[in-house]
């Protein structure tokens, strides 16, 4: 098509294409939402994730600590 034809649509269908381009621009705003809260989800988890592996860390460095305390030798 060259520059500054002109082209013609019908009303009709004009309307037509301003509705799909509204529906598509709300749905791309609830992406965008699902997507953030996706996100924060994931956030929780990679929180929860951490606290049990520092509680698992805690738990192994206290059986490490009672281990050599008993099986130690002293003199």
């Amino acid at each position: 098509m060259q520059k500054g034809t002109n082209v013609f649509v019908k009303i009709e269908e004009y309307k037509d294409i301003l509705d799909i381009i509204e529906l598509l621009k709300e749905k791309l705003n609830e992406a965008n939402d699902i997507l953030g809260k996706i996100n924060d989800l994931k956030n929780q988890e990679d929180s929860e994730l951490e606290l049990w592996r520092n509680g698992l860390n805690d738990v192994e460095r206290k059986l490490n600590f009672i281990d050599q305390s008993l099986f130690e030798p002293k003199y």
